[in-house]
């Protein structure tokens, strides 16, 4: 049995993560993840609903270290969380707020005392179940993905060594996701816990409070963020401070939007391909090129119309739900993904393309296709549009120079925001509450 220490080797005074401004040495760190593992109850499964970055952390090296499954649902909504209650009656949960609103044994992690004593580093089973992490739910009904401490220290260690051949050196890390999504839990969490940077507690939204908690941490800085909070930052016309890399992800990126966010925040932009399922498998530098190359030790292959990723950190060969266009083995470039694509009178195209040329139009602030009903008028589409000042035609117009006619939206329905997620990604259940309440309503 291969066995791996839970945080890498270094000394007990390295600094491993920043709660705001205040460092955290390793020797402290583990201090803590060893007073919530001696804390946590008996059970299998454990629920993780801390809101503070450092103390999720901290709780899930807890569990790993202990032998509890972490389940990462993609939202904490009453719902969610009954059905999550129905299928595992052991379940607990585990956060750093005072209570909780669901019915269920809780203990709050920030509170408890760490030990004094000299802290040890366990080792941990390679193929050690570690967490089930979700999928977004942007083509459907989540899903939920095991993954193992082994593959998940292999991928760390395999994007750190990519992050920092850029930056060169370890970061701090800031992210502007949610960690509880596999983006977010990879670059945030795993990234800079296991390969070797330090991870800071804050998730901050608004462009001020990005630019305060970068303020807070030391040179070099890395910044885990989406195009949806790129294009933010870009409009905020706020000095930031000095950043030594980008790392985008969850929607596909313009290369106009990436040129805009180097030159505005002075740093290379980074692009990472991956999935829930996969993890991360690749990157590219959108400015220099659109090709993909894939990580150390992962190989692409095709067959019968299918890409298939195998190698490095993935389990086992695993078909992706893109559409690439192979260049070798391990370049590539995307298509978009095989739910994306939609066929209107006879003629293809992909929702995601058709979304960064309609984000594109100036004036509009936010915007998604949709197809309102794919089995009737030959799946034509509409669009959920936040514009202030532009009608209907004004889109359809700028539209026109730039896409066939039977890919124009009718109707254009404008709403003064649109009901994001914190990935910046729009889930499949409330688009079509969208399209039920705006669309078929009328």
């Amino acid at each position: 049995m291969e066995l791996l220490p839970l945080l890498p080797d270094s000394g007990m005074d390295t600094i491993v993560a920043y709660r705001g401004a205040t460092p955290v040495r390793r020797s402290d760190f583990l201090a803590d993840v060893h007073a919530i593992a001696a804390s946590i109850p008996q059970t299998d499964h454990v629920l993780n609903l801390c809101r503070d970055r450092y103390w999720f952390a901290a709780a899930l090296f807890a569990c790993i270290s202990r032998g509890k499954l972490g389940i990462l649902p993609n939202s904490a909504a009453p719902e969610i969380v009954s059905e999550l209650i129905r299928e595992l009656p052991d379940l607990v949960c585990l956060g750093d707020q005072p209570s909780i609103a669901h019915p269920l044994p809780y203990l709050q992690v920030s509170t408890l005392e760490a030990r004094q004593e000299v802290p040890f580093v366990p080792l941990i089973p390679a193929d050690r179940a570690i967490v089930h992490v979700y999928t977004s739910g942007s083509t459907g009904k989540p899903k939920a993905h095991v993954k193992t401490f082994g593959r998940i220290c292999s991928c760390a260690k395999t994007e750190a060594a990519r992050m920092w051949a850029v930056t060169k050196n370890p970061c701090a890390v800031l992210g502007t996701v949610p960690f509880q999504h596999m983006y977010g839990l990879e670059s945030t969490i795993f990234l800079p816990l296991l390969g070797g940077g330090m991870l800071s507690s804050p998730l901050p939204f608004f462009p001020a409070d990005v630019a305060d908690a970068l303020e807070e941490l030391p040179e070099p800085r890395l910044l885990v963020t989406t195009p949806f909070h790129l294009g933010k930052l870009v409009e905020s016309g706020i000095e930031f401070p000095e950043i030594s890399a980008i790392v985008s992800a969850t929607a596909p990126l313009s290369g106009e939007l990436a040129r805009e966010a180097e030159q505005r925040l002075g740093a290379p932009i980074l692009e990472i391909y991956g999935s829930t399922e996969t993890g991360q498998i690749a990157t590219r530098r959108p400015t220099g090129s659109p090709r993909w190359e894939v990580f150390d030790g992962v190989s692409l292959c095709q067959e019968r119309g299918a890409t298939i990723a195998s190698g490095g950190h993935l389990e086992g060969p695993q078909i992706l739900q893109d559409i690439l266009e192979l260049e070798d083995e391990f370049h590539f470039h995307l298509v978009g993904r095989n739910s994306d694509m939609v066929n209107v009178a006879g003629k293809r195209s992909s929702l995601a393309y058709l979304n960064r040329i309609l984000a594109g139009i100036p004036g509009v602030r936010d915007g998604v296709f949709c197809i309102p009903d794919p089995e009737g008028e030959r799946g034509r589409l509409a669009a959920f549009v936040v514009a202030q000042g532009l009608s209907q035609q004004d889109i359809q117009s700028s539209l026109l120079g730039k896409l066939d006619p039977v890919f124009l939206p009718r109707p254009v329905v404008f709403l003064e925001s649109l009901p994001r997620d914190g990935n910046g990604k729009m889930r499949a259940a409330v688009l079509e509450e969208l399209i039920a309440r705006h669309i078929h309503a009328k």
